[in-house]
């Protein structure tokens, strides 16, 4: 992004018209830079109007993210975590791989302002904006090996819905093995989810960074290039959340969940993890990597984080990442 970009984006962020004479007066540089500026951060897909003899704007006001303000909200828990916010990054889990590859502190978190190329699970693309999500990573580090990590992600999925509860989000539910759903309007909708990359040797220790995204402002444009539903959190809690308080109640429940799951394991969370699943006791649809559906009916969370299923050959067990589920309509 061009480098005045974002620093412009900040002022606009107060949702007001501001000229570009002002802008260029602020910034110590022409109005044809600002100009300039402008047309970069449109080209990222942020919408700015223009009107002339007024300045430009923003559609509505945004709430950026603050270190600070973050690690406030964390109460208790603040002293855990290294806070990083990115004005611009193309993927916080490519960006804190490489930063754990260096030796970065265990809880260091990188959030972004903006993420151009993040990733969810099998490749697809995770589709954030400036204020239309909350787009971040954590570095764990644990002393055990991969092998000793099962269920990770359903905690991670579980600590999220915790947090979501706290702030009065209680309809928030998980999909297994990743995924927040709530249901709106007599159908499931997608409000987030977690993509986890392992670092370190089988035996140990092993590094997880945990990416997290939640949609907080879902654009028409963007519903268009979702192939799922999707919803906003700031449309089911009726106002413009905060992504500072959002951010800190999440790592403060991360951290409690985390440090339990290290202690005792996925099984400690089994049966609370269970009463959170949308699909449990529901028929489903799973869709193996090879394309093969089987259908069956959603019985439980195996002790490792494993799904159970009865299927017409009787119960089975499925891994995360061999399978999606879907509901059967």
């Amino acid at each position: 992004m061009n480098k005045l970009a974002f620093p412009i984006l900040a002022v606009l962020a107060d949702g007001k018209f501001h000229s570009g004479e002002t802008l260029a007066r602020q910034f110590g540089v022409t109005r044809a830079t600002v100009y300039h500026a402008i047309q970069a951060a449109e080209a990222l897909g942020i919408t700015v109007f223009s009107v002339r003899g007024r300045g430009y704007r923003l559609p509505r006001p945004v709430t950026l993210l603050n270190a600070e303000a973050v690690c406030q909200a964390c109460g208790e828990y603040a002293s855990w975590f290294h806070v990083q916010v990115l004005a611009q990054v193309d993927s916080t889990n490519r960006y804190l791989m490489q930063e754990s590859a260096r030796g970065v502190a265990h809880g260091t978190c990188v959030a972004a302002q903006m993420q151009t190329a993040g990733r969810g699970r099998r490749g697809r693309t995770w589709l954030s904006q400036l204020g239309g999500s909350l787009t971040f990573s954590i570095l764990w580090r644990f002393q055990c090996g991969a092998a000793g990590l099962s269920g990770l992600s359903l905690i991670v999925g579980l600590a999220l819905v915790r947090a979501l509860h706290e702030l009065g989000l209680t309809e928030v539910q998980l999909k297994w093995p990743n995924d927040l759903l709530v249901m709106h309007q007599g159908q499931w909708h997608k409000l987030g989810g977690i993509l986890i990359e392992l670092q370190g040797d089988m035996e140990g220790p092993s590094a997880a960074v945990i990416g997290i995204g939640m949609n907080l402002e879902v654009e028409q444009v963007m519903r268009q290039q979702i192939e799922q539903p999707v919803l906003g959190l700031n449309q089911l809690f009726g106002q413009a959340m905060n992504p500072n308080v959002l951010l800190g109640k999440c790592l403060a429940a991360l951290a409690w969940h985390l440090n339990q799951f290290t202690e005792y394991g996925f099984a400690y969370f089994q049966a609370d993890w269970t009463a959170h699943h949308a699909f449990h006791q529901q028929a489903v649809n799973l869709l193996l990597a090879s394309g093969q559906v089987i259908p069956g009916q959603v019985v439980g969370i195996a002790e490792e984080g494993s799904l159970l299923v009865e299927t017409a050959q009787g119960q089975q067990r499925f891994n995360a990442g061999e399978i999606s589920v879907r509901s059967v309509a």
